[in-house]
């Protein structure tokens, strides 16, 4: 089934192959992940997080073969959505939120495709949903969390400019910020003092929105540990590239900072 765009959503295929059968959606915006997610759907599987919730893949448009229904389909994902208009992360997560909220899911789950991060918790970030937190960020770096071969670059990054801004536009000490391994409630998300289904939010200014906005409007909001764990050998699996994506990374963070993203209404 095509969704035409609208303002705000990307046009995106769905593929549906199983009715709603949960509370809560696990979001996972992927492109070209290969055996990464592969092997994340498989340990999801054997931790019974398919029984906790509907998995939705966000497709940027993979051409890798690794989203076909022959692989997905028995590893438990409910469905298949795939951006066919512009756009990076945040018009892939935009796509999700819009699909899931329609659906009529109470709470949204993210985590990504790259097979780094400890799929088998999505059910505590549930737990923390269902008591009435609108916002859990998951963290490698609380008591508790595992952080395995963080590039030491990044290691720096996060912990002396990206945590310390995103805490300060927040108002709340946040210890992984980049960690797009997280939870937010519905309430959160149809808020209309939040609003985030605009355009603006092309590559990765949705998350440090939302990292931010909760907060702000006095929500409930926490962290939990989890773990994240790069691989021995080979290239890091990111899509953020050393010099302009990390570039873009710090200019986003310091428009958040000075509120660039809030919605024109409902301030």
């Amino acid at each position: 089934m095509m969704h035409e765009r609208i303002p705000g959503i990307p046009r995106f295929e769905e593929d549906s192959w199983h009715d709603k059968r949960h509370d809560y959606a696990l979001c996972i915006p992927v492109i070209n992940e290969g055996k990464r997610i592969y092997h994340e759907l498989e340990r999801a599987q054997a931790a019974g997080v398919d029984k906790a919730v509907d998995i939705i893949i966000c497709d940027g448009g993979s051409k890798d073969g690794s989203t076909s229904r022959e692989i997905l389909d028995p590893l438990g994902v409910n469905t298949l959505l795939t951006k066919r208009d512009s756009g990076k992360q945040g018009a892939q997560l935009r796509m999700g939120f819009y699909w899931a909220l329609q659906r009529g899911y109470k709470g949204i789950v993210t985590i990504d495709g790259n097979d780094k991060d400890s799929i088998e918790d999505v059910p505590k970030f549930v737990d923390k949903l269902e008591e009435g937190y609108d916002f859990v960020q998951g963290s490698r770096f609380l008591p508790g969390g595992t952080a395995v071969r963080t590039p030491k670059i990044r290691y720096v990054a996060v912990r002396l400019i990206h945590a310390p801004v995103i805490s300060l536009t927040a108002g709340k000490w946040y210890t992984d910020t980049t960690n797009a391994y997280r939870a937010y409630s519905r309430r959160y998300l149809i808020d209309s003092r939040v609003q985030p289904l605009r355009d603006v939010f092309q590559s990765y200014e949705l998350l440090a929105y939302l990292s931010v906005r909760a907060d702000q409007l006095g929500m409930k909001t926490c962290e939990i540990p989890v773990k994240r764990i790069y691989p021995p050998a080979g290239k890091t699996p990111t899509k953020i590239s050393f010099f302009g994506g990390n570039w873009d990374l710090l200019r986003t963070l310091f428009k958040n900072l000075f509120g660039a993203y809030k919605p024109s209404k409902g301030k």
